[in-house]
């Protein structure tokens, strides 16, 4: 019998996203991180389930909710969910919870309180902080959640400016790329040259600047790799700026690597990213960045090493990198290089897994006493 740790990872959440990809790496790796895992789904998606399934993470599963403002209240501070979390801390006999989306703060924290169960929330971006839809029990919550780790120094910083008593809880652990499946591939040669773009289409990725920037770059094609809300108003903006032939919407593909390899660099056209991790999962591919100098842009790239930066915000910066970028392959395959040793030393998978160990250690060891402080 296993004398790890055992965490449940409370996830309440829509999509597949970079805190279900996370939950994913940690879960398969208990050796490193010294803990088992099981995730408490709560999600109206199907897909969700069978994505934590299909990649041997044991779940347990509310059944399909639903996501919408008056369920987040009713789930947040209504009986029925804490009772139902309740029931599994105790039958999967969990040491911690661990938190990961929006969604699953209040609801968290409140089972910790009733439980006795010390609480670790990862914060993977800051965009519920600037949100003032957000803000509701926000101070609560962080009060009474044991510990913090922010997938960057600026996540951390952010979570400083808004709630200074939390700062002491916050520890910054960066997302892990594992090496193994992200090997390096060749730099392409031949074709014109072609950028992607990884990730769900919503209006915070601003996608509607690389359109426009294609525009004023000939010969450049895009590949965006990801499905979403924008995805319609994009497609459209595509024909209007007549560049439709040059971009291609391909969806969401459960496996991005084959669309990295096919591109010459990833773009990311984001003000201020958690922490980019189709950036980082590119740069593991030896693919260089075109992206904006904000937020966990600056911690994942290094401006003229492993990409371009644009640091000045708006279309001219990003038109400007483009051009230079595709403009020069060599240039671009030297960054590439540059990229993947950047990642193999600072965003190791199996590091990040021993450090959200350590965290998980000191947690039961009671060297953290920050709940409700």
């Amino acid at each position: 019998m296993s004398n790890r740790l055992k965490i449940l990872h409370v996830v309440v959440a829509g999509q597949i996203g970079g805190a279900e990809r996370l939950l994913v790496e940690i879960a398969q790796r208990p050796k490193a991180s010294d803990a088992d895992h099981v995730a408490a789904l709560m999600t109206p998606n199907g897909d969700l389930a069978a994505f934590f399934r299909d990649r041997g993470v044991t779940i347990q599963n509310r059944g399909t909710v639903h996501e919408n403002p008056l369920a987040y209240l009713w789930r947040s501070y209504g009986p029925a969910d804490i009772a139902w979390l309740g029931r599994v801390i105790a039958a999967e006999r969990a040491d911690i919870l661990h938190c990961h989306t929006y969604g699953s703060h209040v609801l968290a924290a409140r089972a910790g309180l009733r439980f006795g169960v010390p609480v670790l929330r990862t914060e993977h971006g800051v965009r519920h902080y600037r949100d003032p839809s957000c803000a509701l029990n926000r101070h609560w919550a962080l009060q009474h959640t044991t510990k913090i780790a922010a997938v960057s120094a600026f996540v951390a910083r952010t979570v400083g400016e808004i709630a200074p008593y939390a700062f002491g809880k916050v520890t910054v652990i960066r997302n892990g790329i594992d090496l193994t499946r992200f090997e390096p591939e060749p730099p392409r040669t031949t074709g014109p040259f072609t950028v992607a773009a990884v990730g769900r289409l919503e209006p915070v990725k601003r996608l509607e600047i690389a359109l426009a920037a294609l525009a004023l770059v000939p010969d450049v094609l895009l590949d965006i790799v990801g499905d979403g809300a924008d995805r319609a108003k994009l497609e459209a903006l595509a024909k209007s700026q007549g560049v439709a032939r040059r971009v291609r919407f391909l969806g969401h593909h459960a496996d991005p690597r084959p669309h990295i390899a096919n591109a010459d660099a990833v773009i990311n056209c984001t003000a201020q990213e958690g922490m980019p991790l189709a950036i980082l999962e590119a740069a593991a591919m030896q693919r260089p960045a075109i992206a904006y100098a904000g937020g966990g842009m600056l911690e994942a790239v290094v401006d003229g090493r492993t990409g371009w930066l644009a640091h000045v915000d708006g279309l001219e910066a990003f038109t400007d990198i483009l051009r230079r970028a595709s403009a020069d392959r060599a240039e671009v395959a030297a960054r590439g290089t540059a990229a993947r040793d950047w990642v193999e030393t600072n965003f190791d998978v199996t590091k990040m897994c021993e450090a959200y160990g350590a965290v998980y250690r000191s947690l039961v060891s009671g060297v953290e006493n920050g709940r409700g402080s």
